[in-house]
């Protein structure tokens, strides 16, 4: 079978033990097969609570401690893991699956082969729920947004990105969509110029806070939204419509 990226990946036909490098598909290991979820990274919150082994953050994995784990399967992430941590696990026998997420609609499919290829589970239900609550498109005028990342330099969201497809999906553009870079570094005074409708302000990965980022945009609407709900693919999409759609409309009133 092939992973997101094109890569053969060699699942046994019984997956009993998971290990996550990536928070949202811990989540959605952990609301779906949670028994099989052996090892996680230090960065997946969600769901409270969850005893499992720790194998440090995303881009920093302890190779030996998964190793240790025995997974049946290793879940990573094209933009969240590194290549070398990635082809170092190949390398050490482990099945490795990559998932490659973009836009919404590459997100409602990976998931959908993860879990039946790679996770050799059931499609989740949370799944088609999420896909019903994105399915209905965004009607009224469109508007504008910066969508910074981090501050000292700041950072931006760009091309191809979840966010930003979240985000057009609800009716706000990002101006720098068509920018070459991911997530360029663009100064401050050049944002304000631009004058967007909206600066859309997430908790994550920087935590920006009502103290803590719109004072830099004077004269613009800023608005405050999870992180979790903008960026992460996962359960958490059957409710993420409803609250950034709510925290939009707050700031539009």
């Amino acid at each position: 079978m092939k992973d997101d990226t094109g890569a053969a990946v060699r699942v046994p036909a019984e997956v009993r033990r998971i290990v996550s490098l990536v928070p949202s598909l811990t989540e959605s290991v952990a609301a779906t097969a949670p028994e099989t979820l052996v090892g996680a990274t230090d960065w997946c919150a969600h769901p409270a609570g969850l005893d499992v082994t720790r194998v440090r953050g995303t881009k920093n994995p302890d190779l030996e401690t998964i190793r240790a784990l025995r997974p049946d399967v290793v879940l990573a992430n094209a933009e969240e893991n590194r290549e070398p941590d990635i082809s170092a696990l190949r390398q050490a026998g482990l099945a490795v699956w990559v998932t490659r997420i973009e836009t919404l609609d590459e997100a409602f499919t990976s998931l959908d082969r993860m879990f039946r290829l790679a996770c050799r589970a059931d499609r989740p239900g949370w799944l088609d729920l999420a896909e019903e609550a994105w399915r209905e498109p965004m009607r009224g005028p469109r508007r504008t947004a910066v969508i910074p990342i981090w501050r000292r330099p700041w950072m931006v969201v760009g091309r191809d990105t979840f966010t930003g497809d979240v985000l057009r999906r609800l009716g706000v553009d990002n101006l720098y969509a068509d920018h070459p870079e991911r997530y360029p570094k663009v100064p401050l005074p050049e944002l304000v110029d631009r004058a967007p409708d909206l600066v859309v302000l997430p908790d994550e990965p920087y935590a920006f806070a009502a103290d803590d980022g719109p004072e830099a945009f004077p004269g613009l609407d800023c608005v405050l939204v999870s992180g979790r709900d903008l960026t992460w693919y996962g359960p958490s999409l059957v409710a993420a419509r409803g609250r950034l759609a709510a925290c939009l409309a707050a700031e539009a009133r």
